[in-house]
């Protein structure tokens, strides 16, 4: 998300003297990605970031694969995932590739007894449900239904929530999530027709300096083990920066639809990009207005990628039987389309009010014990007359 952003205190250079008042250094830190050739920020803290008073342990958090290999059109009941007081307790991974996991959250409190980075992949944190502020290294966000969050690896930051009803779909990224690269021109960016654009993104806007020595527990994210750092200094000792590296968020009510004469296939819905896969937000919107058009989509075949879609609210035009939290899964390789009735019921309609995000990987996905647990069993017979 290449755009440019400052906060708090800065020196006129970098790398050069940045003194206190008391004469004594703030300390600087390069937020980087991709090896000094990716986005990156420049932090000036007033402590090191670098003093560790102990490790406590390490907890093993690797999701339990049910189905290594699958062919068979799955859903799931996403709402059945039951509430836990832990934000990280509450993260049930469902899907997962070497290149993303998805999950499911539903957490009660909000983080005030720990910090978290996670240094393996960006997350895009999906609010169906719940209010409150993403507070981070470099401020904070408040955010609210619909919002999608999107927290850069390496991150240290805590979530508050206004209440105990929050639900989460999170989507965590080996690769940099961007915006596709279709709607940027070559200085990066948004083009007249992207269907958002940089007014729509909201930067963190508030930092929280906090000067403080003490004891501070970071849970460190790494190939699927959380670490326990203590750490001398309060992670939000910064008291400014400046650069391309941060959190961000954007709402899915602020995505524009685009529209045809006729069915325009699925990356008109594009939102996010990775080289591994992408994410879509489908909207409510105008139907095709050619006279003899059939709004519902044809029948197609992923035959390179698995789809995942998660259903938010609305009545989804083109399936039977959908509810709120649901997640359906198509897998590359057989065909998949409207459900009986659906095709033909969309002829003459004007618009839909449907909100869903979908996920195409194109990798395919494994299936974990928790998404069996929440599993409609014959989803994949749901084509039949």
């Amino acid at each position: 998300m290449p755009r440019y952003h400052k906060l708090g205190k800065i020196p006129h250079k970098r790398h050069t003297t940045f003194r206190k008042e008391d004469g004594s250094l703030f300390h600087e830190q390069l937020f980087g990605t991709i090896g000094f050739d990716g986005m990156s920020s420049l932090m000036y803290h007033h402590y090191p970031p670098t003093q560790v008073l102990e490790i406590k342990g390490q907890k093993d958090i690797a999701p339990k694969i049910a189905q290594a290999k699958n062919l068979k059109a799955m859903s799931f009941a996403g709402f059945n995932v039951e509430a836990e007081d832990d934000f990280l307790d509450s993260r049930k991974i469902v899907l997962v590739n070497s290149d993303c996991k998805i999950a499911l959250s539903a957490p009660k409190k909000s983080m005030t007894s720990y910090f978290y980075k996670n240094v393996d992949a960006d997350e895009v944190i999906f609010i169906h449900r719940g209010t409150g502020t993403l507070r981070t290294q470099l401020g904070n966000i408040p955010f609210s239904y619909g919002d999608y969050l999107v927290i850069p690896r390496g991150m240290i930051f805590q979530i508050d929530f206004d209440s105990e009803d929050n639900r989460l779909f999170i989507v965590e990224s080996t690769h940099p999530i961007y915006t596709p690269k279709r709607y940027r021109n070559w200085f990066g960016q948004l083009l007249e027709h992207s269907p958002f654009c940089e007014r729509d993104i909201r930067v963190p806007e508030e930092l929280e300096t906090h000067d403080e020595i003490g004891e501070f527990n970071v849970k460190i994210k790494k190939e699927d083990v959380l670490y326990d750092y203590m750490y001398r200094s309060h992670p939000f000792d910064i008291i400014g920066w400046d650069g391309y590296n941060y959190p961000y968020a954007f709402s899915i009510h602020d995505f524009e639809p685009i529209t045809g004469r006729v069915h325009l296939p699925p990356p008109i819905h594009q939102t996010f990009e990775t080289s591994a896969f992408v994410i879509c937000s489908f909207v409510p919107r105008l139907y095709d207005y050619h006279p003899e058009a059939i709004p519902a989509p044809y029948n197609h075949s992923n035959i390179d990628s698995d789809e995942v879609l998660y259903y938010v609210d609305g009545d989804f035009m083109s399936r039977n039987n959908i509810e709120k939290g649901q997640i359906t899964l198509h897998p590359a390789g057989i065909p998949h389309g409207p459900h009986p009735g659906t095709y033909e019921g969309s002829i003459g309609k004007k618009e839909t009010l449907e909100l869903a995000v979908m996920v195409d990987t194109f990798k395919p996905l494994q299936i974990t014990e928790e998404a069996l647990g929440l599993e409609f069993g014959d989803y994949h017979k749901s084509w039949l007359h």
